[in-house]
């Protein structure tokens, strides 16, 4: 199977989540460090929304600073347009698999789709 993870190695979750990746036989893993190479608009909607989730739920909040920008309140191509433009505000780790895509907080939803 394969499998993507949108990684930061400074974050515990993603540290953990990338753990479980590669310790699940037959994984065919990408691993994408996108602070270092930022989402495409595209590829970050998509994401997103095969997460089930919408850009406000996917805004990470905590060490930037969204909410002074108001991001929280702002619409939802706002939301994607600053991930995009500063990755950092992307919430992490998202994994996509041949299953589907996650955001997985806490690590171990990485498993709905394994």
């Amino acid at each position: 199977m394969k499998a993507t993870i949108w990684h930061n190695p400074a974050c515990g979750t993603s540290r953990k989540t990338l753990a479980i990746l590669e310790e699940t036989p037959g994984i065919d893993l990408t691993v994408i460090r996108y602070l270092d190479q930022p989402y495409a608009r595209a590829q970050l909607a998509a994401l997103i929304k095969d997460a089930g989730l919408t850009p406000r739920e996917a805004l990470r909040l905590r060490g930037t600073d969204a909410l002074e920008r108001g991001l929280p309140d702002a619409d939802a191509n706002a939301i994607i347009d600053a991930m995009v433009a500063n990755p950092a505000y992307v919430e992490r780790p998202f994994v996509r698999t041949d299953k589907g895509a996650r955001l997985c907080r806490p690590q171990d939803k990485v498993r709905d789709i394994l």
